[in-house]
């Protein structure tokens, strides 16, 4: 729909049959550390404003407006991402799960935290998300030095479409 990106970034992106990618979601690949394609089964409905980030989203799913999906995710067949709900990277949720509204689902098996939950950071720490996403590997408490190599690594990425060329197809 209006707005959907669908964005490869050296990996590949596979939408099912009968799937909808509602307006403004974002569907992004990446092969930044190791391939990490966005593969969609048949008959997902994937809402507005969601993001599928380098993740395997099994059929029938339903992950819902403004819902995010991390790297190396995987959600089994029938399972459900309620609206603002995250599923962390190397997030596994077994068949015809549900992550409530608001949640941060994380780890295989999988648990369940709220967004104010004092043990959230501590289990995101464990996930090791900047090594999953960015292949950066810096220490959990030296945030200036991880987030300046995660951004580093976003500007070599996207920064090979600065000579892209805008078509003009209407």
């Amino acid at each position: 729909m209006y707005g959907a990106v669908l964005d490869a970034e050296g990996s590949r992106i596979e939408v099912g049959e009968a799937t909808v990618i509602c307006e403004n979601a974002v569907l992004r690949g990446s092969a930044v550390a190791g391939d990490q394609p966005v593969l969609v089964g048949d008959h997902v409905f994937v809402g507005p404003h969601a993001t599928l980030l380098g993740c395997e989203v099994g059929r029938c799913v339903y992950v819902a407006t403004a819902a995010t999906v991390l790297q190396c995710a995987r959600l089994g067949a029938g399972s459900v991402v309620a609206v603002g709900a995250l599923v962390h990277a190397r997030t596994g949720l077994p068949d015809e799960y549900f992550v409530p509204p608001y949640t941060v689902a994380l780890d295989s098996p999988v648990r369940l935290l709220a967004p104010g939950d004092p043990g959230l950071a501590e289990a995101v720490r464990r996930v090791g998300f900047a090594q999953v996403a960015f292949g950066v590997d810096a220490e959990w408490t030296d945030r200036i030095r991880r987030y300046e190599h995660i951004a580093e690594v976003r500007v070599a990425e996207f920064g090979t479409h600065a000579d892209d060329e805008v078509l003009n197809l209407g």
